[in-house]
């Protein structure tokens, strides 16, 4: 058993907010690329080929406004927040890469492991907080 050491604590609510904005911002940023790997696996009888290009469309778009926020955040003077209009249609963004990961292993679909980012628990290994594959 091993012991690890908490994140740590931070210097006040400004940094807290900057913390937890950095971590959502890299967990969409993960699921974005996530979606875009299932979709170069993707064929046609789990999705048609026009709603994959729809899709790929909506996550390379939603890259480049992660992209846009990220960098905000980065040149700002101060601890930022982003607005629930922002965030909700990523959210529902990754729940269709987490719905087209499970159709693709429902239809047996042979997938590439994820690259899960440093630092994060793995889906499934105790105190995740996502799972690739939605919640039944």
């Amino acid at each position: 058993m091993s012991s690890s050491s908490p994140p740590p604590a931070p210097e006040s609510s400004g940094a807290l907010l900057d913390q937890l904005l950095g971590s959502l911002l890299g967990d969409f940023s993960t699921w974005f690329e996530r979606g875009l790997v299932l979709l170069d696996h993707c064929p046609e009888t789990v999705m048609p080929e026009e709603q994959q290009h729809e899709l790929r469309d909506r996550l390379e778009l939603a890259r480049k406004e992660l992209s846009a926020a990220s960098s905000l955040r980065q040149a700002a003077p101060i601890p930022m927040a982003l607005e629930m209009e922002t965030l909700a249609p990523w959210h529902k963004l990754v729940l269709t890469v987490w719905n087209l990961s499970a159709s693709l292993r429902m239809q047996g679909v042979p997938l590439p492991e994820m690259e899960w980012p440093a630092g994060l628990p793995l889906p499934g290994a105790p105190g995740s907080r996502f799972s690739e594959e939605p919640s039944q």
